[in-house]
């Protein structure tokens, strides 16, 4: 694949880390080449749940992981971060359209509908409002991206399965995509926890070997206009 088919990209990350769990090893791949990437944290954390240092730590973290990958910017959209559900969702549908209209991304990297996380599975739906095709400019490719602890804790069978149709392979990228997952200290947990760094580079080698790579990120394409 030519990364400079991904264009300019916007990742939707509900929370910070979401992104580099997800698709860490392709940002860094885009960047590496000259692409345009850009991330949008949608959510905060909010008092008595999360303490103001531990939301300035992680945000420290993030910006720190984002240098890492070659990021262009991060967007803070600081909605309530485990309370989407209860914010009205013409908010949330503002607040990725006006970013979508001020990046102008050719492709959009979502969360996957089907995510256990209630803040996904309404962050997916928004990324779309946002995204019609209706608009004079909108992101002509959109890949949805699996989440450890999200994606796969789901119900399948009952909710949407993730089954992924695209694969990018990040052989060049992987080590940078485990640095940037360690710079979130407060994040990573120890194997055999799924957000640990063991975990995220057997998870690269099963969906790299699958299509013959050595490492990939999968992710399944919601709309590709051509």
């Amino acid at each position: 694949m030519n990364e400079r088919f991904l264009g300019r990209c916007l990742v939707i990350a509900p929370h910070p880390d979401d992104e580099v769990l997800g698709c860490g090893g392709t940002m860094a791949r885009a960047a590496a080449v000259g692409c345009e990437v850009h991330v949008a944290v949608v959510t905060r954390g909010q008092a008595p749940a999360f303490s103001e240092d531990l939301i300035n730590t992680v945000r420290a973290e993030a910006r720190a992981a984002h240098a890492h990958l070659g990021v262009l910017e991060t967007h803070w959209l600081d909605l309530p971060a485990a309370q989407l559900a209860e914010t009205p969702h013409a908010r949330l549908n503002a607040a990725l359209a006006d970013l979508v209209r001020k990046v102008r991304p050719d492709t959009l990297l979502i969360p996957f509908v089907g995510d256990m996380h209630l803040d996904h599975q309404l962050i997916f739906l928004s990324s779309l409002v946002a995204s019609r095709p209706h608009q004079a400019e909108y992101p002509r490719r959109i890949l949805a991206y699996e989440t450890v602890s999200e994606t796969n804790w789901n119900a399948p069978y009952v909710t949407a399965g993730f089954v992924p149709n695209v694969f990018i392979g990040i052989e060049e990228t992987l080590e940078r995509k485990l640095e940037a997952a360690a710079l979130f200290r407060s994040q990573v947990r120890p194997f055999p926890h799924e957000r640990s760094l063991e975990t995220l580079r057997a998870l690269a080698v099963v969906r790299g070997t699958a299509m013959h790579l050595a490492a990939a990120e999968a992710f399944v394409l919601i709309r590709d206009v051509m």
